[in-house]
């Protein structure tokens, strides 16, 4: 199956993921180099390494040029603890990386053809940053499928507002629910002989593959720290931990992972114990984080050939609760004067369990993966002063919610797509 096949296709006829047949290490004459290459230099370099056997030079350059618009900062809190800001894009979370690529290297392969229906589950940043990045594409329309009451009414406003190509269904369930009613389209024929249909969420490889960028980003603004890096990674579908997982195969000097899960711990557990029980997704504050079967445990665990204690030295795993993670929110703005989103909070608490439990002092890098301004809700009113709310949010705040409802049920989206 070639890259582009598998972009339009999204998932394998039959169900499974695609993963890349081969992964390239990254010369070490370029790691050494990439602290003196911008984001942009370094996100091309690599997307090259990736991607040239397939697409042609040219493509790619236009792809990740018009995708990495905007920058991914190292903020250094003190000497051993950074973090990896990943809400500087349209829609000010990290989805947005991976959204505006997956947007432009479809257009490049679609090449004006076929007219296709990207179909999304979201839990709430993936379907704003997909509805921005495909708004307006000629020949590509967009459903995304969002839990009823699961996201906060910023998030809302972001993935319903935009219409034109872009439909919102909100799904009455959770956003395992959302992914299962996706999946079960996918393996409808009935729909697949009248849609085109492909995913937008981090099962597609073109959403995935564009995460490993940041990560070197991050090891090229702290090639001084003289040590390996530990990343603490904010996880509920776990693509930003397989695309960091896929970047350490590469050659990303990273010592270690730390899968940051808030109440909906199945992955944690799935580490402590080998088995796989996927359970009821929980609410939380850390809402993207609410998934009770992770989409991508299965490319996680191919990473190792299903090799579990393989996997336990790469990455280790704590779940921290609502009140934990408003603790860590607290803990952090005292001690630094940082604000963190409720999911980056979730793997600051876990970096500092990680440092405690191993008695070192690990350079230590947390992913950010949303602005704290997107969850206002979430802070009391001295740290919610202190946030600065960007006017592209304020003038999200006054649109208004267009969805269907929907029940979480596979019929109704099927005569939804058939219909539509």
């Amino acid at each position: 199956m070639s890259f582009a096949e598998a972009v339009i296709r999204g998932v394998p006829e039959g169900g499974g993921l695609y993963m890349p047949a081969g992964i390239p290490a990254v010369p070490p004459g370029f790691l050494r180099s990439m602290g003196s290459l911008s984001f942009g230099e370094i996100a091309r370099e690599i997307s090259l390494l990736i991607l040239a056997p397939e697409l042609p030079r040219a493509d790619i350059e236009e792809i990740v040029g018009g995708a990495i618009t905007f920058d991914a900062p190292v903020r250094r809190l003190d000497g051993d603890t950074s973090v990896l800001e990943l809400f500087h894009g349209p829609t000010l979370a990290f989805k947005d990386f991976g959204a505006r690529f997956m947007a432009r290297a479809m257009a490049r392969i679609r090449g004006g053809a076929e007219e296709y229906t990207v179909l999304v589950a979201t839990s709430g940043d993936t379907g704003s940053a997909v509805a921005s990045g495909f708004h307006g594409l000629p020949g590509i329309s967009v459903v995304l499928l969002y839990p009823s009451g699961r996201v906060s009414p910023l998030q809302e406003r972001q993935l319903t507002a935009l219409g034109g190509n872009v439909r919102a269904l909100e799904i009455g369930g959770t956003f395992d629910d959302c992914q299962r009613l996706v999946k079960q389209a996918f393996g409808d024929r009935e729909i697949a002989a009248r849609k085109r249909l492909t995913s937008a969420n981090s099962i597609n490889v073109a959403r995935l593959l564009p995460q490993t960028l940041y990560y070197f980003n991050a090891a090229a603004r702290l090639a001084d720290a003289g040590r390996d890096l530990v990343f603490s990674v904010p996880s509920g579908n776990l693509g930003n931990l397989t695309a960091g997982l896929i970047a350490r195969r590469m050659g990303l000097p990273a010592a270690h992972f730390i899968a940051a899960t808030n109440a909906n711990d199945v992955f944690t557990r799935f580490l402590a114990t080998g088995r796989y029980e996927p359970a009821d997704a929980l609410r939380t504050l850390s809402n993207a984080m609410d998934v009770g079967d992770p989409g991508n445990l299965p490319r996680v665990r191919a990473l190792f050939g299903d090799d579990t204690g393989a996997l336990r030295a790469a990455v280790s795993s704590t779940s921290w609760s609502d009140d934990a993670t408003r603790g860590a929110i607290a803990g952090a703005f005292h001690r630094y004067g940082y604000v963190f989103d409720p999911h980056g909070a979730v793997a600051y608490a876990a970096l500092e369990r990680y440092r405690a439990d191993r008695r070192e002092r690990a350079t230590g890098v947390v992913l950010a993966t949303a602005h704290p301004a997107k969850f206002l809700e979430a802070y009391d009113e001295t740290v919610r002063r202190a946030i600065d709310v960007p006017e592209r949010l304020r003038a999200v705040m006054g649109l208004q919610v267009r969805s269907v409802k929907l029940p979480a049920d596979s019929a109704a989206l099927k005569a939804f797509l058939m219909d539509s």
